[in-house]
């Protein structure tokens, strides 16, 4: 049986991809997985689409660089800005990306009414807009940015008075309209939701895409013949252009504890993986 053991490279602006790399991991033992947060700009949800886009083709090129045969972009901002930009410059690497999950929202309410939370950057997306025109038909969609949330998150404020404040301020009028399904648009928010259930309580399914993400990573691996068979429990590459030691710190905390932090470097505007 064919087997390929380069890296499936995973990015985004910090800690929220780690929640779909642990979906990736559960579903797929044996696949070798790169990570690289990028901290040193991290929110990528308060910049401009275009400044995303050439960070996310430069992360690109680095993953590329260091052999990986999938690129999975697991974060929505950039999928937003760049998804379609770095597989039109890369056409025979497959790519997965992050869509908000409101399909799966709109055939699970009963009420008519879905919330979506995320960054601002995606709710001004052409993506996010395409989803909402292609599957929301009917049903009325609460859009909510968080403004201020990935920051609490990657400062370790998983659940504190100051963050569930914030999540109050954002949830509550979404509530009062009555929400049954709730769309997490970033894959920070994930790490906190056990907050945020508990904030909208039993009545409202609280989505989130990492386990979709995974299942298309598994089905394009397959369907390109780049599966790893023969592996368990492969190891994890993890980088970041911030402080390595923050980083696996917050790891430890999300329960991800057997993989060292390595180092990257920007420099003129390509990144360099150390």
């Amino acid at each position: 049986m064919p087997t390929d053991p380069r890296p499936v490279g995973i990015f985004d602006s910090g800690i929220g991809g780690l929640t779909v790399l642990t979906a990736i991991r559960q579903a797929l033992p044996a696949e070798r997985l790169l990570y690289f947060g990028d901290n040193l700009h991290m929110p990528y949800g308060a910049r401009s689409l275009d400044e995303v886009r050439a960070f996310s083709v430069a992360i690109t090129e680095a993953l590329l660089a260091k052999g990986c045969k999938l690129v999975v972009i697991a974060c929505n901002t950039a999928s937003a800005a760049a998804l379609a930009e770095v597989r039109r410059l890369w056409p025979d690497v497959p790519f997965v990306g992050m869509e908000p999950a409101v399909k799966p929202a709109v055939e699970q309410t009963a009420s008519g009414v879905v919330g979506v939370i995320a960054t601002s950057a995606t709710f001004q997306s052409d993506l996010y807009a395409s989803v909402v025109e292609r599957f929301a038909q009917g049903v009325e969609v609460l859009h909510q940015p968080c403004p201020g949330l990935v920051k609490q998150i990657e400062a370790g404020e998983f659940d504190t008075p100051a963050t569930e404040d914030m999540l109050h301020g954002w949830l509550d009028p979404m509530l009062a309209r009555g929400i049954d399904a709730l769309v997490l648009g970033c894959t920070h928010y994930p790490i906190i939701r056990p907050l945020i259930e508990r904030i909208v309580g039993p009545g409202v399914r609280v989505i989130d895409p990492a386990p979709a993400v995974a299942r298309q990573t598994s089905r394009l691996l397959n369907e390109h013949g780049l599966a790893n068979e023969l592996a368990e429990d492969a190891p994890m590459e993890i980088h970041t252009s911030g402080d390595p030691a923050a980083f696996a710190a917050i790891m430890r905390r999300m329960g991800l504890a057997d993989a060292e932090v390595s180092g990257a470097r920007w420099a003129e505007g390509v990144l360099t993986l150390t």
